[in-house]
């Protein structure tokens, strides 16, 4: 089917039937025969047509651009909802999903992140966020977005937090392959071949500030968003624009070659450079099997060497600041399902960073492991319970009732839910209608 026409079905159908952008990157499978082709053909057809372009810039849609991060959250209601249903999903001024829970009142708690953090299909009444507000009667803001890297969460943040006086608390969500996506110039670039932007309305992924190595002196650099302005993202329409501001994403040939999409025109120089300076194999074109795995150890360390550098920088900005950072961790496929079998989790060399770091830390792998032995059911039956690709409702509901324990102990003065004060109960001040 022509990933070109506007096909008005089910998001979930292309969530969990070919892998979504939505989605991580390892439920992508290898190109099928036929498929594979030049990385400099590769990378021009990844032009984006015109059209669907005008619909991001200047229609309703599930994103808008931003010219730091790429886009953030717009206004639409995608068809990709449990029992078949849509949900809203809408933005306020200040770009965070919108909240009306004690919305009125101060809020302390920001949250960044991904979908997840977004809470991708489900309505905006029904994120964990809302769920949690609730619970402890104040509100969470959300300026989780879906499809975000570590690096463009960290960017978010660090707008947001400078300006907003109010906030103490901040959550970083991580999952996924969003240790992968901080690194790529253009993510959609890693996904067209495999998605529909449903003739623009759910299109993302453009141009962002990104961090990558710099394989002249070796370290990390961070960098600007190539496309900075609502006119400039028609570049993305001109094959030769996308070709030259690609040909060297070391990131994006690595995750290609893991997945056997491309076989020539690489950056071949520029790759052996970045695994010398991490201490790596290079990639051996020997054969397929070891082009892929060698290309993988490479991009997971790549991706783990930026996520260390993001982490470090957003606990020194938030101690700077006068801020309080909690990091929180969840991956239903890649960990979650290697942990249930037994296997070590692909990230451990994250885990023991955070560990070792004595960063504040919420693990909700480990929750869904031990709620997992409580029940007699197949995985995939207990993943139905709380999932349609990302969380149900109900999945949000327990997530937010999970990490609550660890948000109360965390916040000073404690939520008024939690103050043993039966006079700020009686007397209601704030919670009444003026």
């Amino acid at each position: 089917m022509d990933r070109r026409k506007f096909i008005k079905s089910n998001v979930f159908t292309a969530l969990t039937a070919g892998g979504a952008s939505l989605m991580p990157d390892f439920l992508f499978g290898r190109s099928k025969i036929g498929e594979k082709k030049s990385y400099a053909e590769y990378l021009r057809k990844s032009a984006v047509p015109k059209e669907e372009l005008d619909i991001f810039l200047e229609h309703d849609s599930w994103a808008q651009f931003d010219p730091e991060v790429g886009y953030i959250l717009g206004n639409y209601m995608p068809h990709d909802g449990i029992d078949n249903s849509y949900t809203l999903s809408t933005v306020m001024k200040d770009g965070k999903r919108t909240n009306s829970i004690y919305a009125d009142k101060p809020c302390r708690i920001n949250t960044y992140g991904n979908s997840f953090t977004h809470c991708h299909q489900v309505s905006d009444a029904e994120t964990w966020q809302e769920y949690l507000a609730g619970h402890l009667g104040e509100p969470i803001n959300n300026f989780g977005m879906g499809g975000f890297g570590v690096y463009q969460a960290y960017r978010r943040l660090l707008r947001r937090e400078k300006e907003d006086k109010d906030s103490k608390y901040v959550i970083l969500y991580m999952w996924g392959d969003d240790y992968v996506r901080s690194v790529f110039r253009c993510r959609y670039a890693s996904y067209y071949t495999r998605w529909n932007d449903y003739g623009g309305y759910m299109f993302h992924g453009n141009f962002w500030s990104n961090i990558e190595m710099d394989t002249h002196i070796g370290k990390l650099v961070e960098k600007e968003n190539r496309i900075n302005s609502k006119e400039g993202i028609y570049k993305m329409s001109d094959p030769e624009f996308m070709y030259d501001n690609l040909k060297d994403d070391l990131m994006l040939q690595l995750y290609l070659l893991g997945y056997d999409m491309v076989n020539s025109d690489l950056d071949v120089e520029g790759l052996n450079k970045l695994a010398h300076i991490l201490e790596l194999p290079v990639v051996d074109f020997s054969s397929t099997d070891k082009m892929m795995s060698t290309a993988t150890a490479l991009k997971n360390k790549y991706s783990f060497e930026a996520t260390k550098y993001i982490l470090k920088k957003t606990d020194e900005f938030c101690k700077a600041n006068g801020k309080e950072l909690m990091l929180v961790h969840f991956d239903p496929t890649n960990v979650f399902r290697e942990m249930v079998v037994g296997n070590k989790r692909y990230d451990q060399e994250i885990m023991d960073f955070i560990r070792d770091n004595d960063y504040r830390y919420f693990d909700m792998n480990k929750v869904h492991l031990d709620d997992f032995k409580k029940f007699n059911l197949s995985l995939d039956e207990y993943m139905e319970r709380y999932f349609i690709g990302h969380y149900t409702p109900s999945g949000n509901h327990f997530f937010a009732y999970s990490i609550k324990d660890k948000i109360v102990e965390w916040l000073d003065p404690k939520p008024i839910t939690y103050q043993q004060n039966d006079d700020k109960l009686i007397r209601f001040k704030g919670y009444l209608p003026k």
